[in-house]
């Protein structure tokens, strides 16, 4: 996807080279879901479906979606606390997006992100908030909590973050097979897509039936939440269509199917268990992805109406 005009002009910030965050939780070590991932056969033995169900809730690079929209605190929204440009560690954006050819990356698809739904906001006349993108390596910390590798990126409501480790782009293509730059661009379009949730107040819902439903009914609203995020992260390629490459729809497909509940439960305990999902099938994460790439409208990714 051709992203490579840099605008400075977005909300970085930069916690890389900083020593880690000095939280406990689940150690460092592992990149993208990796640790996580090594761990799912221990948990299955120990704890059976619902340890894993819980695991697979912050597994891979939509650990945001669950991970931290529920337990960090959904309900509490504020406005960035880092001003455009003047990240916490003193590095400008331009320095921390041109470290090396993944932050360029992922700058340039938050930017063309940013620009694309605050174009649609000010269409449908609603109130558009810039969220941040935060670079982290190994450890960090978010308005969330701790941020690790091992959870894989993740969108904090509390403080409107995208949080994100680039070695897990490695993981992305190595592990999982979901190569190409249009895989990684939608791991960051996933993630804003999360935070245009948090702004229409779609993720404070789903934190209610989270709340105060059964376990199941948790689960089954995750989905619809994870869903969405990827018919959103569908419009936000469907607005910049003309920026697509031959092979990038295919390499949205290839991601989107590789992070399936019933695929990664087939690979890591050799069976699949509905009643657990969190963020949907293979064949429904790329049938929303695809909604949204042949609609380009946010009205079409209404997962919460109607069957999934």
């Amino acid at each position: 996807m051709r992203l490579d005009d840099f605008d400075p002009n977005i909300n970085v910030e930069d916690q890389r080279g900083q020593g880690g965050s000095g939280f406990g939780g689940f150690g460092g070590g592992g990149g993208g879901g990796g640790l996580l991932l090594g761990l799912l056969p221990m948990v299955f033995s120990r704890f059976g479906c619902g340890g894993v169900a819980i695991l697979l809730a912050v597994l891979f690079f939509f650990g945001g979606g669950m991970g931290m929209l529920g337990g960090g605190g959904t309900s509490q929204r504020s406005a960035p606390t880092e001003q455009v440009g003047q990240p916490s560690s003193g590095k400008s954006a331009t320095a921390s997006c041109t470290t090396d050819a993944a932050s360029k990356l992922a700058c340039n698809a938050f930017s063309s992100a940013d620009k694309t739904w605050a174009s649609i906001f000010q269409r449908e006349g609603k109130t558009f908030q810039q969220p941040k993108l935060v670079f982290f390596a190994g450890n960090g910390r978010s308005g969330c909590g701790a941020a690790q590798s091992a959870m894989g990126p993740f969108y904090c409501p509390r403080d409107q973050g995208v949080y994100l480790d680039t070695s897990f782009f490695d993981e992305l293509a190595n592990r999982f097979g979901a190569k190409g730059d249009f895989a990684q661009d939608y791991v960051v379009a996933h993630e804003f897509g999360h935070h245009i949730q948090n702004l229409l107040g779609t993720s404070d819902q789903v934190a209610s039936i989270q709340q105060r439903g059964s376990a199941l009914e948790g689960n089954q609203a995750s989905v619809k939440l994870e869903l969405q995020a990827d018919c959103y992260a569908g419009v936000w390629a469907a607005q910049n269509k003309d920026r697509l490459d031959a092979g990038d729809v295919e390499e949205g497909m290839t991601a989107a199917q590789a992070i399936g509940d019933d695929t990664l439960q087939k690979q890591s305990q050799g069976r699949v268990v509905p009643d657990s999902f969190t963020h949907g099938t293979s064949a429904q994460r790329m049938a929303w992805l695809r909604k949204g790439m042949d609609s380009g409208d946010p009205a079409q990714c209404d997962t919460f109406s109607g069957a999934l």
